[in-house]
């Protein structure tokens, strides 16, 4: 067995020219054709690439949807973010647990199928789901999941269980998903008409400088999250030393209440990848690389596809639309489940075929990116609104919005409403309006930009969403009066201890802390003096830790303490001279000395 799994590695890594570089390629492949990445594929693998083994293993141990030891022929992934346990997850887990005969992280004895969880796989505004393999399944239900069991153990392929198809493109003969887009309210940019290739010839009639100086006059800020200006970016990675340059675009949303850009993947994908090619004339790139997070894989054919069509038309490769020296091509680099390579440093890694671990910064992207070469790294939404600035101009593009945030913003809507989707509003637009127009109802509280974001309650629904107010990268989840925003916020904090790549003391510590000392006030052992606590070790982690997930990883504690205090005071216990301190139980701290003694002790208080 290890003779030909060594071959098959061998193989695989001729087919991508040997090159470390496409190690996460390398890798996934031979995991597809295996089962696993085994003992003896690294060591083949290494020796191919001319790599250390250690280097192979680390990235094989670092990404959640790889694996060095055979898992079932079929892997149920469920998915257990906020969302999907507010709609019931855990009853299905148990489901699946029962009929499978398997707990949680288990192989059926025959060794067909694997149950686990997983974070957020982008489906919130269709939970709870689940990915079997590489299918999405949808709005799953008890005896949904009970269907699902008795089919697979008949023999079904997971792609047999999808009998019906979502609307647009989920029905696309390369697609053929149940996912629907949920598009409530399309836009003037995002999800305007588009001509394929009528922005990118509109583009070269002008100089690569006036394309990003009509970027900066569109004041276009990066829709991530962030917010940093784009044309500022660009020039940046224009004007950087170096002959070669290359254009990055972040379509890893792993963050929990997040999945526009899943839609627009797969109804504008034309638009981003025009978008994407203006980028690489403006600065001067001939390199392009879409990460699709792993959790996407399943839009993966028809995107490589829709490349090979543009191909054909001559919107990429050489002499794009007859421009001599305008050279430039996209290829997809497939992530592994891993929310980190969202931070964009941590994508660089990744598409280097490197353990998705954060890089130190200075030197940034724009200076020293990708293979050590200036990269410009923007997410799906904004490549999306660049041919619409080309066409209209930037004067069309500051008309809508706010002063500060001009053009519109595609939001993520899911939980407590009558309406989860897709919505894409000018900037401006208040929280209440948003909350009118999802039929939230009952909102008690919001969490705004997933949990890296901050919770406000009814006293914030009257603030504008935008870059100088209410900040969101996209995600908006509504939570109803019936919710514990402790719950939620220590949810919130499981992910982040999951999801951390480990390498700062601040970040990997001190959210286990964190998540500690919030789930004592939860179960009533929190004294006053825990407050104090909180807010210390939040702000030591927001401010010591290396890169962007640590930075806002307190921000689920630091928002509702900020926000809903109430919800703390209400369940701390009393602290006075002479009495124990809630969370400590004598009783149990007595019970291995009273079994040796044979005797129960006997405890006197005031």
């Amino acid at each position: 067995m290890s003779n030909s799994t060594a071959s098959a590695a061998t193989d695989v890594c001729g087919k991508y020219g040997n090159d470390p570089g496409r190690m996460m390629d390398i890798v996934r492949e031979v995991q597809e054709q295996c089962g696993c990445v085994s003992s003896a594929a690294m060591d083949a693998i290494a020796a191919a690439c001319g790599t250390h083994r250690v280097e192979v293993e680390s990235v094989v141990s670092f990404y959640a949807f790889l694996t060095d030891k055979p898992k079932g022929e079929i892997v149920v992934r469920l998915c257990n973010d906020v969302i999907d346990r507010m709609r019931g997850v855990a009853d299905i887990a148990k489901v699946f647990e029962e009929e499978l005969g398997i707990s949680m992280g288990e192989t059926t004895a025959d060794g067909r199928i694997t149950l686990e969880w997983t974070p957020c796989i982008g489906m919130s505004d269709q939970a709870p789901a689940a990915m079997i393999n590489d299918e999405i399944v949808t709005y799953l239900s008890t005896d949904k999941a009970r269907r699902i069991v008795g089919r697979l153990r008949d023999g079904m392929t997971p792609k047999e269980l999808v009998r019906t198809y979502g609307d647009g493109n989920n029905a696309h003969p390369l697609v053929r998903s149940m996912v629907v887009n949920n598009v409530r309210k399309p836009g003037a940019v995002v999800f305007a008409e588009h001509t394929a290739g009528a922005a990118i010839r509109q583009a070269i009639n002008m100089s690569p400088q006036e394309v990003i100086r009509d970027v900066k006059t569109a004041r276009l800020r990066g829709r991530g999250g962030a917010g940093f200006p784009t044309g500022m970016k660009w020039d940046f990675t224009r004007s950087a030393d170096g002959g070669k340059r290359c254009v990055l675009c972040n379509a890893d949303e792993g963050e929990p209440g997040t999945f526009k850009d899943r839609v627009l993947l797969t109804e504008r994908a034309q638009v981003l990848f025009e978008g994407m090619t203006i980028a690489g004339y403006a600065i001067g790139a001939d390199t392009g690389i879409l990460y699709l997070r792993g959790e996407y894989m399943y839009l993966c054919a028809f995107l490589e596809e829709a490349l090979a069509k543009r191909r054909e038309e001559g919107l990429l490769g050489d002499t794009i639309c007859g421009k001599p020296g305008f050279n430039f091509d996209i290829r997809i680099q497939m992530g592994a489940g891993a929310y980190i390579c969202g931070e964009e440093t941590a994508l660089i890694s990744s598409c280097e075929g490197l353990r998705g671990d954060p890089k130190n910064r200075p030197p940034f992207p724009a200076q020293k990116g990708y293979l050590g070469h200036p990269t410009t790294v923007n997410n799906v939404e904004t490549f999306c609104c660049i041919p619409s600035i080309i066409q209209h101009g930037p004067a069309w593009f500051v008309q809508m919005g706010s002063k500060g945030s001009p053009g519109t913003k595609v939001l993520s809507v899911s939980g407590d409403c009558a309406m989860p989707g897709v919505y894409e509003f000018e900037f401006g637009i208040t929280l209440r309006e948003v909350l009118r127009a999802v039929g939230a109802d009952d909102a008690a509280a919001v969490q705004m930009g997933g949990p890296s974001g901050q919770m406000v309650g009814p006293e914030a629904f009257d603030r504008e969403i935008c870059y100088d107010d209410l900040a969101t990268g996209g995600s908006i989840m509504v939570f109803g009066a019936r919710r514990d925003v402790l719950a939620i916020a220590s949810e919130f904090l499981e992910f982040f201890v999951e999801e951390s790549c480990g390498y700062c003391t601040p970040c990997r510590v001190g959210n286990v802390l964190l998540k500690q000392k919030l789930d004592a006030i939860r179960a009533g052992k929190g004294a006053p003096g825990d407050i104090e606590f909180l807010e210390q070790l939040g702000s030591c982690v927001k401010l010591a830790s290396r890169c962007g997930l640590g930075q806002t990883s307190a921000n689920p504690v630091l928002s509702t303490l900020a926000n809903f205090r109430a919800a703390y005071t209400d369940r701390l216990g009393g602290e006075s001279e002479g009495t124990f301190l809630p969370t400590f139980d004598i009783r149990e701290a007595l019970a291995e000395s009273e079994a040796l003694a044979g005797r129960t002790s006997v405890i006197f208080s005031e």
